[in-house]
């Protein structure tokens, strides 16, 4: 704790002006969810509209191709919405990446669609805390920032992404060009709890649809001769399972597939999450992966082919983000919050700057809960508190602060 200059003052000060709760308010009533392409077609002109009020070029770039393994074991091409990119000052001394995403879980289908007050102080809603609370205080800080003398020591470059809720793919590449040179980056998820704990570590994540080819044969005149796929997928599902470890979650969730009873399968698709905490445990998944694979296919006679992959690379905190959450903390502490962190099970794009060498503390945004639900909720106060946060952070990275 050290204190406040007059100029950090004046800066967590214009963050109190900004309207993020009436920001908040509006961009939770557009629907968002990731498969919406009309619903971020709006948002992202929205906020394409309220982040022009900074400096630098702001564009709504279309997104990278990407494709998904239906039901039927066919893959497909996915359409995901635009992502907002903002440059400001590429030249200046000090480079920062701020990211965020505009996606819901909430489709349009969803029932859970409306604002409304909880209680005094806290908001329910679609998205509210995940996080386009997030993007209300990451735009009121920018701002606040922009006034300070020192601000023309600071360049940052803003990814917000309408794809995260399904992992980013139209948009990590995007994500990745952006962290390249940066000191550090702030991702405006929100706290990891309701208290305002931070995110430390996070596991990696992959996701995998495994698609098995067997034979199709009549079920009681010739059964021998079909190759069952849906009982190859299962018994694979049975060994990934097994190969779970301390450091490394699997999740066979789900199988596609089956036929008739009186017909041998000929198809069954295995949908498959794992969670490594590093990536010596991401390399025994894929190899376990790989093994099992080779295996099922050779025993079973059948064909087996895995789509997908490891999405979002393991994040443990090393000692260059350990540095950014102390200076996070300090921060705090000089705001008169309190700031820790812990590791936590979810992923997120922070995953993905850190496996660029960026730090990042990805849970900058409001304090709130039940996100991914219909209780969803935001603590109003948390807009001020965490845009305060942010500015005061930002300011000291511009002003030469060691990491």
């Amino acid at each position: 704790m050290r204190g406040l200059t007059t100029i950090e003052r004046d800066a967590i000060a214009r963050c109190a002006a900004e309207p993020m709760l009436d920001q908040v308010t509006a961009w939770a009533a557009i629907n968002s969810g990731s498969r919406n392409l009309e619903g971020l077609r709006r948002i992202a002109e929205t906020l394409a509209d309220a982040f022009s009020a900074l400096p630098g070029t702001l564009s709504l770039l279309p997104p990278a191709p990407a494709e998904a393994v239906d039901a039927d074991g066919t893959a497909r091409a996915i359409e995901h919405g635009r992502n907002l990119h903002l440059v400001v000052r590429p030249d200046a001394p000090v480079q920062l990446l701020l990211t965020g995403h505009m996606d819901t879980v909430f489709g349009p289908d969803h029932p859970f669609q409306a604002v409304a007050w909880r209680e005094e102080g806290v908001l329910g809603g679609p998205g509210v805390a995940d996080m386009k609370g997030g993007l209300a205080v990451m735009l009121a800080a920018l701002k606040a920032i922009e006034d300070a003398p020192s601000a023309a020591k600071l360049g940052y470059e803003i990814v917000i992404n309408s794809d995260e809720e399904v992992g980013s793919p139209g948009s990590a590449a995007l994500i990745s060009a952006a962290a390249r040179g940066k000191r550090a980056a702030f991702t405006y998820e929100p706290a990891a709890l309701p208290d305002g704990t931070l995110a430390g570590a996070r596991p990696g994540s992959g996701n995998f649809s495994i698609v098995v080819r067997g034979r199709s044969a009549h079920a009681g005149r010739n059964p021998e001769e079909g190759r069952n796929a849906l009982v190859a997928a299962a018994d694979l599902a049975v060994r990934l399972a097994a190969a779970r470890a301390p450091g490394l979650s699997i999740n066979p969730a789900k199988i596609d597939g089956g036929s008739p009873n009186n017909v041998v399968p000929d198809l069954a698709i295995l949908r498959v999450n794992m969670r490594p905490e590093t990536r010596e445990k991401q390399a025994a998944a894929e190899a376990a992966l790989a093994g099992a694979v080779d295996a099922i296919a050779a025993e079973h006679d059948v064909i087996v082919h895995v789509h997908g992959g490891f999405g979002r690379p393991p994040k443990p905190l090393d000692a260059a983000a350990a540095r950014l959450f102390g200076l996070v903390r300090i921060c705090g502490a000089d705001l008169g919050q309190d700031i820790a962190w812990r590791a936590t099970g979810g992923v997120c794009d922070g995953n993905n700057i850190a496996a660029c060498g960026v730090p990042v503390v990805d849970t900058m945004g409001v304090r709130g809960g039940a996100i991914h639900s219909a209780d969803e909720y935001l603590i109003v106060k948390s807009l001020e508190e965490r845009a305060q946060l942010s500015a005061l952070a930002l300011l000291r990275l511009a002003t030469g602060e060691e990491l």
